[in-house]
């Protein structure tokens, strides 16, 4: 968990709590708005289970109301073969477009360790909340093996994303700009990790 820009006192907290409130997802014809402290599971068939912030689970229609499936809460878009990888990989990419927040780790916003620790949560994974700390963990990975789901390390270990295949990665970059996918080589590579 690095800091990207010049760090202005509750700019972050203003900034999440203004995307918790005015945040939604809509379901179909069913619009719901996102709340500070409540969450429900809703299932989108076909395309996975999602934790909405803002609601109750009597406030989910039944033909979204989640089924239990194990620890797999998002679409794996990427096969089986190291299913933990690619599940959280699918699940940073459903988060593109949501706000940078420092210190952040989910559901609405991120900062770049963040999402890759909630990604990681969405697979039934726990690992390490800083970019320190998930370069410390898992198992070495070379640059040219990469796999999705990987986790890769930038900037000296500052800045964390996840790999997703085809030289890109999804990542929560910097104050302004939402959670997107990059080239690989958009950052000083320096290391990557295997969970």
């Amino acid at each position: 968990m690095a800091k990207h820009r010049l760090e202005q006192p509750n700019s972050g907290l203003k900034t999440a709590r203004n995307a918790v409130v005015t945040g939604s997802i809509a379901l179909g014809t069913v619009a719901m708005g996102a709340g500070p402290a409540l969450a429900a599971p809703v299932n989108i068939p076909g395309i996975g289970t999602f934790e909405v912030p803002g609601i109750t689970e009597k406030q989910v229609p039944p033909q979204f109301k989640s089924k239990p499936k194990g620890p797999q809460t998002s679409p794996n878009l990427f096969g089986n073969v190291g299913a933990t990888g690619k599940r959280a990989a699918s699940a940073a990419l459903t988060r593109i477009g949501s706000p940078y927040v420092y210190g952040a780790a989910g559901p609405t916003a991120f900062d770049c360790s963040g999402l890759v620790y909630w990604a990681y949560k969405q697979a039934g994974k726990t690992i390490p909340r800083d970019s320190y700390g998930q370069l410390g963990g898992g198992t070495p990975v070379a640059k040219k093996d990469l796999r999705p789901g990987d986790v890769v390390i930038f900037l000296g270990g500052s800045h964390a994303g996840i790999y997703i295949g085809n030289n890109k990665i999804v990542h929560s970059s910097t104050e302004g700009v939402p959670v997107q996918k990059a080239s690989l080589d958009s950052m000083s590579f320096y290391g990557a990790r295997r969970y």
